[in-house]
Formats: structure tokens, sequence, C-alpha cells
């Protein structure tokens, strides 16, 4: 996606969620921190953009860009199979996006391929050996497809620093650290309230999406909704703010998925 497409998803974002949001002590988890007016302009906003994009892309159908823009917005609006047919669209305009393509394997594992979405990050990590969070969506992705198991087994030995939270979030995975001391060295580090912010923005997105392979619904929905009502993920870069997105779709498949089972 190109910077300015970024910048302007990033800034609806900031005006939209400007608008009073339910409150997390007064509701359970199942209620979702945006409001339905909310939700709506966002799904209004992205439908539009879609018929725009397909009209550009009609125009002009060998623009990698239109193609980003176009995977990004089908992504935030749930049609992963349509985002993966656009995200491999860049890569056959663009070979050299091929190992990087990290919002790829993004889709691809929502939309439940998932040897293809552990195939694009074990790639990735060729592209970009330090990114702890690239070896995060890997263990996911090993993990759906091939077990816990082996997934475990195969977990990548970093060596480099990485900003926080993801090394401590990492450990996760190996089962060295608990989700509890992972918030509590957040709570007590002498650091700004942006980054504290920050923190744990990722840290309950990472914690609840873990939760989530183990199969642990109730206690995933708890911290991705604590992902979703962050101030800080939707307001910040595309990077972010796409991972905001992740937070919010797989809260919303999960509180779905919960309402349907009550229904039986």
């Amino acid at each position: 996606m190109t910077r300015p497409q970024a910048v302007t998803i990033v800034l609806f974002l900031a005006t939209v969620l400007a608008s009073p949001q339910p409150k997390l002590k007064a509701e359970g988890p199942a209620k979702h921190p945006l409001s339905k007016e909310t939700r709506k302009m966002m799904t209004s906003a992205w439908e539009k953009q879609v018929a725009e994009l397909t009209e550009q892309i009609k125009q002009q159908p060998d623009r990698v860009g239109f193609y980003s823009r176009r995977a990004d917005t089908l992504f935030f609006l749930g049609q992963f199979d349509k985002s993966v047919a656009d995200y491999e669209k860049m890569v056959e305009l663009d070979k050299s996006l091929d190992k990087s393509h990290w919002r790829r394997g993004i889709a691809w594992f929502y939309a439940k391929n998932f040897k293809k979405a552990a195939h694009q990050f074990e790639i990735y990590d060729s592209f970009d050996n330090v990114d702890r969070e690239n070896g995060i969506w890997r263990f996911f992705s090993q993990a759906r497809a091939y077990g816990l198991k082996k997934a475990r087994q195969g977990l990548l030995k970093y060596k480099k620093d990485d900003r926080e939270p993801f090394p401590s979030v990492y450990k996760l995975f190996s089962e060295t650290i608990k989700p509890e001391k992972i918030l509590a060295d957040i709570k007590a580090a002498k650091i700004s309230d942006t980054e504290r912010e920050k923190r744990h923005f990722y840290a309950h997105l990472y914690i609840g999406l873990d939760h989530a392979i183990h199969k642990r619904d109730k206690k995933a929905v708890e911290h991705l909704r604590q992902s979703v009502a962050n101030t800080w993920g939707p307001r910040s870069g595309f990077g972010p703010h796409y991972m905001w997105q992740v937070g919010r779709l797989h809260y919303e498949l999960l509180t779905a998925k919960a309402a349907k089972a009550k229904k039986k």
C-alpha cells in the first residue's frame, strides 16, 4: 500500500474513533469496543473504496498499488479469499515482493490456507531475521497447519534485539513466560504513556491470538477486546493499524462463533 493511502486510512480511523465508545469495565467481553455506528461507517467507507479501486484497476490493470490498496480494504471487510487474490496479483506483477509480503501471509492465515501462510513467514525470515513478529505468525501458521508440537519444535532462535514487547511475547510460544508477567512488566516499566499504550496493544493482541491458537476462546476474546479498545493501534502507522484490524477481525470472528453456539 502506498504511503498516502496508509495515511488516509489512519486519519479516517482517528476521526471515526473520536466518537464515544463503550467503556470496557461496564460491559462484558462480548460487547464490541466500537459502537455500531462506528462499525457501519467503516464498512461503508471500505465498500466505497473497493468499488472505486475496481474501476481504477479496469483502467490500469498493471498498477501494483491499486491491487495493494484493494487487497487491504477487502481484508478489513473480512473478504479473505478476495484479499489473497489481490495480494497474489501484486506478486505476479512484481516478483520482488514475494519474500517480504507479510500481508499475504496473514490473509492466507485467515483464508484458512495455513500451509501457504506458514511458507510466507518462513521465506520472510530470509528477508528479515530480526523481526519476531514474523516469527510469531510463523508459529501460528505452523500450529494450524502441522500442530502445536511441531510448531513449538520449529521456533526460530533470534540472536539480535527486537522492539518491546516482542521478545517477551515470543517467549509465550516456548512456554517460558506467562501472560500475567508480560503485562506486569509493561505496567512497571519506566516508559512514556504512549510507549506503554503501544506495548499494551501488541501484548493483548498476541496474548489473545495465542489463547485462540490453544482454543481458549473466552480468554482470547478478553485480550483481543483490549487490543481493539487500545487507543494507540488504530491511530498509528500503517503496520500497527493493519495489526489493529487483525485484532478486530479475530475478535469479531470469535464473538460471532460464540453467539452462534449459544443459539444451538
